[in-house]
């Protein structure tokens, strides 16, 4: 099987550390697997001897017995043995601009998307089209979500360069869609192993354990509201315990999540459990019947933690967002519970509001979050499901650990990983030099989300969706001023007092309405942010939105 050069900073492939990313958890994965393949040598590219010697550690740690070597970063000619260069993230610009001199043919790049909503991660994107990219050149997408955010990212910044320069040919890398992947041996436990983590948790017999894991971040990774809330309904005096296994990035943020909970669920019993310590965090595996995971965040591209679930062999519960819809199958391996953003148009203020410095990245992922809705009586159907039938559990949690371990161990991925180096391969040994025309946009790199991120939602917001008011009672100011919503400015992305009243008002009076009729109440310069609140309504459980009745 074809090989390739790593580019390594050990910062990239360990997991001990106290801001423990996702990249970081995939960069070890990703490691693991290369040290358990059958190459009897692995080689990395970096720029200085310690982090060759560093490389070489790591490797043996993970059980490789080949031989190990250092290409230095100077000094690129040495790629050619292998034919190609994996790259940890998307940016291959620097390294195809290194190989120019050397010759494009040399070798291959193989980059891989991790976030794809930061300013850098875009122009790392959208820098391809005038950067020394081939075909014999690979990005992988983590999942098809990415894929259609690339694409966006691509057409709009070939548009521009068309109407600018007059530009009609360019070259591209390809954009397979690869997954990461989950060492399925490492989420194996035996009934004694279960049974003693819960015990050592403090889990009672007769508890239902519903478990998240992940940076506890309400702005930028999960808002956990509609979870709080779906327990507290879906519980039915049942004894439900709700795991939080992560870790906080500060005291303001833990306080706002413990507010939230008391408020949202009283009868839920809440435990955190510290997602850094290994021990730790195996146990919460060991303990959970229930997986939750309802990412709603921009930030997010693929979602490790369901395959871990899966691979685990717990039923999952997650939202319809990015590399959840490829990973996990519905009323098969669990529940995906349908998101709503508002449509494109309806973000290019805050797109400008992060380019212009106003916003951090943070801040702009957690405004398009907080525009973010899942549909509350699915999800809490789907908790209330699982919660009362064991042998629903059971099945589907067997269905998610057989297809873990089928199509997403890192054995599988990294296979396919390698079959692609191999078509790299032969690209670069073949495709003749016809740079292909690409249909090309304008402010490519700085999109509205709601345009980039289009393929993230199971729905957009359009003047046809249905708008219903929900009966169970609900304090609507109190929701606005949790912590956990206070982060986003009122008059950006919330409705005000008067306007949730008028829009309330008017359902209550007249039943199910559309987006359409509702906005037509608000003068036309006022409509947009009138139709962006629907779905701020829809996150806070106010109303529900659902899709327009079909006509025959």
């Amino acid at each position: 099987m074809h090989q390739a050069t790593i580019y390594y900073q050990a910062e990239g492939y360990i997991t001990s550390t106290q801001n423990l990313m996702g990249r970081q958890a995939a960069g070890e994965g990703f490691l693991r697997a290369a040290a358990k393949s059958e190459a009897s040598r692995l080689l990395c590219h970096t720029d200085n001897p310690a982090a060759a010697q560093h490389f070489s550690e790591q490797l043996l740690h993970h059980g490789f017995e080949g031989q190990t070597g250092w290409v230095p970063i100077d000094r690129p000619n040495g790629l050619i043995d292998d034919g190609c260069l994996y790259l940890p993230g998307p940016n291959l610009i620097d390294s195809a601009w290194r190989r120019t001199p050397i010759g494009e043919r040399a070798y291959s790049l193989c980059g891989i998307t991790h976030t794809t909503a930061s300013h850098l991660s875009m122009s790392s994107i959208t820098g391809l089209l005038t950067a020394p990219v081939r075909s014999w050149d690979a990005l992988i997408c983590t999942s098809t979500a990415v894929r259609d955010t690339v694409r966006v990212l691509l057409e709009s910044q070939a548009e521009y360069l068309r109407n600018r320069l007059g530009a009609t040919r360019f070259d591209l890398p390809q954009f397979p869609v690869i997954p990461l992947g989950v060492h399925a041996d490492d989420y194996v436990f035996s009934e004694t192993e279960r049974a003693a983590s819960r015990q050592s948790l403090g889990v009672n017999e007769d508890e239902v354990v519903f478990l998240f894991v992940g940076r506890l971040s309400f702005h930028a990774k999960a808002h956990p509201q509609q979870m709080f809330t779906a327990l507290e309904r879906a519980a039915k005096g049942r004894k439900i315990r709700l795991m939080q296994c992560g870790w906080f990035p500060n005291t303001p943020i833990e306080a706002a999540f413990v507010d939230a909970a008391r408020m949202l669920c009283p009868s839920i019993t809440m435990q955190y459990v510290e997602g850094r310590d290994p021990i730790a965090r195996r146990q919460a595996w060991a303990a959970a019947n229930i997986f939750i995971s309802l990412s709603d965040n921009i930030q997010e591209t693929f979602g490790l933690t369901p395959l871990e679930a899966m691979a685990a062999g717990i039923p999952v519960i997650v939202s319809d967002w990015d590399g959840y819809k490829n990973t996990v199958r519905d009323q098969v391996d669990g529940f995906r519970i349908p998101t709503l953003t508002p449509s494109a148009t309806l973000g290019t203020d805050l797109a400008q509001r992060y380019e212009c410095g106003i916003d951090s990245y943070d801040v702009y992922c957690g405004y398009t979050s907080q525009l973010t809705a899942l549909d509350p009586v699915q999800l809490e159907a789907a908790c209330e499901r699982l919660i009362g039938d064991a042998a629903l559990r059971k099945q589907m949690g067997a269905s998610g650990q057989l297809r873990a371990r089928q199509l997403f161990d890192w054995s599988v991925i990294y296979h396919r990983y390698q079959t692609l180096w191999g078509e790299l391969a032969e690209r670069r040994r073949a495709d003749p030099d016809l740079p292909k025309p690409v249909q090309p946009v304008f402010r490519p790199d700085r999109p509205d989300p709601f345009a980039a991120f289009a393929g993230y939602p199971t729905t957009r917001l359009s003047n046809d969706h249905r708008v219903t008011f929900l009966d169970h009672a609900i304090d609507l100011e109190k929701r606005r001023q949790l912590a956990l919503n206070t982060f986003a400015h009122t008059k950006l992305i919330q409705p005000n007092e008067a306007d949730c009243a008028a829009i309330i008002t008017f359902l209550k009076k007249e039943g199910t309405q559309t987006v359409g009729e509702i906005t037509n109440l608000f003068p036309v310069p006022q409509r947009p942010a009138i139709t962006r609140g629907l779905v701020w309504l829809a996150k806070m459980e106010a109303v529900r939105i659902t899709p327009p009745v079909s006509v025959n």
